[in-house]
C-alpha cells in the first residue's frame, strides 16, 4: 500500500525536533502507516479482538469471517458486509468463539453502519475528538480502540494515545532510563511532536515491535 502523502514531511519535521525519533526514523526506513481494510471490518475486527491473545483473536476471527462471508475466508484482509453481519444469528457467532457481548456489539455496530447511523463519509468533516466521540457511542468501542481507528484506518496524523501499554512503555525506554512516567509527563513531551503525534507513536511503536500492525 502507498504511504501517506504527509509521510516523508512528517518524518522529516519530527526527525529535527526530536534526536530520539530522528535515531528510530532512520532505523526503519520503507515502512509506513497503511490502511488495509473498511472501516467496517476494521472495527469489527477490532471488536473481536479485545481481551484475548492475538492467537485466539486471529483464530477466532478467521471463524467469524467463514460464517459471515464465506467468499472472504482466505482472503488475507477480508471485506464483510454489515447487512450480513447483522442477519447472524447470535447463538451462530457465539459458536465462533465470540462471548455474547461480543456478539451482540458486532451486531450492533453492523446495524449502525448498514442504516447510515455510522457514515464513513461524513467523517472527514469531523475533527479527531469529535470522531473519537461518535466512535465511542458503539457499544464495544473505547477511546482506545477509537484512537486505534483513528491512527491505522483513517491515517489521522496527530493522535496520542496516552493510555495505549506499548506508548507508555517505548517513552520509558528511551526518555526515562526505563522509568515508568505519568501520562501527563508524556503528553508534555508530545508537544513538540505536532502535528504528527501519530507517526511519533508509530515510531516509538516499532522501536519495541519492528512489525507494523496493519488494519
Amino acid at each position: 500500500m502507498s504511504r501517506p502523502a504527509w509521510w516523508e514531511q512528517a518524518s522529516g519535521e519530527l526527525a529535527d525536533a526530536d534526536p530520539v525519533l530522528g535515531a528510530l526514523i532512520a532505523a526503519y526506513p520503507g515502512i509506513h502507516l497503511a490502511r488495509r481494510s473498511d472501516a467496517f471490518t476494521a472495527l469489527a475486527r477490532a471488536i473481536v479482538g479485545q481481551q484475548i491473545s492475538v492467537k485466539a483473536a486471529e483464530a477466532v476471527w478467521r471463524r467469524f469471517v467463514a460464517h459471515v462471508a464465506p467468499r472472504e475466508a482466505e482472503a488475507a484482509f477480508p471485506a464483510l458486509d454489515p447487512q450480513q453481519v447483522a442477519a447472524a444469528r447470535p447463538a451462530a457467532l457465539r459458536a465462533c468463539g465470540l462471548s455474547q457481548r461480543k456478539a451482540e456489539y458486532v451486531r450492533d455496530l453492523a446495524a449502525r453502519f448498514a442504516s447510515g447511523r455510522l457514515d464513513p463519509a461524513a467523517w472527514r468533516r469531523l475533527d479527531d475528538e469529535a470522531l473519537i466521540g461518535e466512535l465511542c457511542e458503539v457499544k464495544g468501542i473505547g477511546r482506545w480502540t477509537a484512537e486505534m481507528f483513528l491512527i491505522f484506518h483513517e491515517l489521522r496524523p496527530d493522535v496520542l494515545p496516552l493510555d495505549d501499554i506499548g506508548l507508555q512503555r517505548a517513552v520509558a525506554v528511551h526518555y526515562h532510563r526505563g522509568r515508568r512516567v505519568a501520562a501527563s509527563t508524556i503528553a508534555r513531551r508530545a508537544r513538540a511532536w505536532r502535528p504528527w503525534r501519530s507517526v511519533a507513536t508509530w515510531y516509538l511503536w516499532r522501536s519495541l515491535d519492528p512489525v507494523p500492525v496493519e488494519y
